[in-house]
């Protein structure tokens, strides 16, 4: 991995799991000595990231983490429901139909056990579904729209506080998804999409707590 890489990918983990925070100054001499690479590849990282809008540049004071709030949450579900509805109407005609049916029980047993203590593997299990409907779906353009913005629906997420009742309806929602796509059914798979995103959206509204409480 080239160093620049290196930096980019370590300081893209930080911001989005909150451990460098929104107004962080990400300083060239303190990141790049913390990171182990010189600054030239370090000044390479921090312009990706304020291109992916993770980071601001500030005039005489240099990079900071962007900051994030309940006000950009709109904006990103409003790409978020037309790149996922589409994606998912897509990979109900294309999909492999065993690939999902499995995805679907497992969400169901995720469901059944969801506690805060299982989120994380809850969370990857959810990953798994959105990278088995970008191989579906198999559009470039769209699969690099998704992944610029699910780096900061992470980031948003960790807004809202999670819930193990949360967990569970989400994980059952996710099963739906699967199943209609495994039935190959576009509409329903559109549907269940949709009201996935509409219960994820009021969720992170009615439970966000402050900066200081995430």
């Amino acid at each position: 991995m080239r160093a620049s890489d290196k930096a980019y990918e370590a300081l893209r983990t930080d911001i989005v799991e909150w451990r460098l925070r929104p107004g962080a100054m990400l300083g060239e001499v303190e990141q790049a000595e913390r990171l182990g690479v010189s600054r030239t590849p370090l000044r390479e990282a921090l312009a990706r990231l304020v291109a992916d809008g993770l980071a601001i540049q500030e005039r005489g004071r240099g990079a900071m983490v962007s900051d994030v709030s309940l006000e950009h949450v709109d904006n990103l579900f409003a790409l978020r429901r037309a790149l996922e509805i589409e994606s998912a109407r897509i990979a109900a005609k294309t999909a492999d139909p065993a690939v999902f049916a499995a995805l679907s029980a497992r969400f169901l047993e995720a469901g059944r056990s969801a506690t805060i203590e299982t989120r994380e593997s809850f969370f990857q299990l959810a990953g798994e579904l959105d990278r088995s409907i970008d191989a579906a779906v198999a559009n470039p353009y769209i699969e690099q729209a998704l992944r610029s913005l699910r780096v900061h629906l992470a980031r948003i997420r960790r807004l809202a506080q999670d819930d193990p009742e949360r967990l569970a309806t989400s994980a059952i929602e996710h099963a739906s998804i699967a199943a209609a796509i495994a039935a190959r059914n576009p509409d329903v798979a559109a549907a269940a999409t949709q009201l996935h995103l509409h219960h994820s959206l009021e969720h992170i509204k009615n439970h966000a707590g402050s900066r200081e409480d995430t």
